[in-house]
């Protein structure tokens, strides 16, 4: 992962893991919108820190990092599992 001029990129086999893909599916799902992301920007205590969220299907990743991209954190979110109320 790489932080260059305020953007982030992140390697595809990176996001395949998180997201249970395989990693040249995932160029292509952007491209279809089937995969979407979300950047956020820390600020005061979490100030330098970001927070990157992919989504697919129904599935969500996210990879805290900092802004020399080494990622802090890691969580996968599966709501395939889960139940409305």
């Amino acid at each position: 992962m790489r932080f260059e001029n305020g953007e982030f990129s992140v390697d595809a086999a990176t996001i395949a893991a998180g997201l249970q893909l395989h990693p040249t599916q995932v160029q292509a799902r952007m491209r279809q919108g089937k995969i979407t992301s979300l950047c956020e920007r820390g600020i005061d205590e979490d100030a330098g820190r970001y927070r990157l969220t992919f989504f697919y299907s129904r599935r969500r990743f996210q990879l805290l990092v900092d802004e020399a991209g080494t990622i802090l954190e890691r969580v996968v979110d599966d709501r395939r599992h889960r139940q409305r109320c």
